[in-house]
């Protein structure tokens, strides 16, 4: 069953996004990951969770944020993670198709998203789903 999380999906996500950093190579801090669940959770104000449940055990989840740009003529979306704890069964496509139905129908034009350079298959994943590489390059700066 696909469907959007709740706040008492919490508990179940936070395993699932440790399996995320561990795969993508990022340093997991709990206390900054829930801070930044908590509002995902509560409602539509700053982006969106999707969660893939089987057996009553949440499975995958993705998180769509978003963005407001002129270029994209308004909201826009980027899909900030996802993650399939098994994978190979279709699941991670499903969900990544639905998480941008509902970005779609809350009004983003357009989607992001980032992959780290070491993992080809992520990015293979998403040219199957309709996504390019932009000549635009990503900076960053902590605040």
């Amino acid at each position: 069953m696909l469907r959007r999380a709740t706040s008492e999906d919490l508990d179940a996500l936070i395993p699932l996004v440790e399996a995320f950093y561990a795969v993508d190579h990022h340093c997991y801090d709990e206390n900054r990951v829930v801070s930044a669940l908590q509002p995902l959770l509560a409602g539509d104000t700053f982006g969106q969770i999707w969660v893939v449940e089987l057996k009553s055990a949440l499975v995958g989840y993705a998180i769509v944020t978003w963005g407001y740009s002129l270029e994209s003529g308004g909201r826009e979306c980027l899909v900030d993670e996802i993650f399939i704890a098994e994978q190979s069964q279709g699941l991670g496509g499903i969900l990544l198709e639905t998480a941008l139905e509902g970005a779609r129908v809350s009004g983003a034009s357009a989607v992001f998203l980032e992959t780290e350079t070491h993992n080809a298959r992520v990015r293979a994943f998403y040219s199957r789903h309709g996504f390019a590489v932009e000549e635009s390059v990503w900076m960053r700066r902590s605040l």
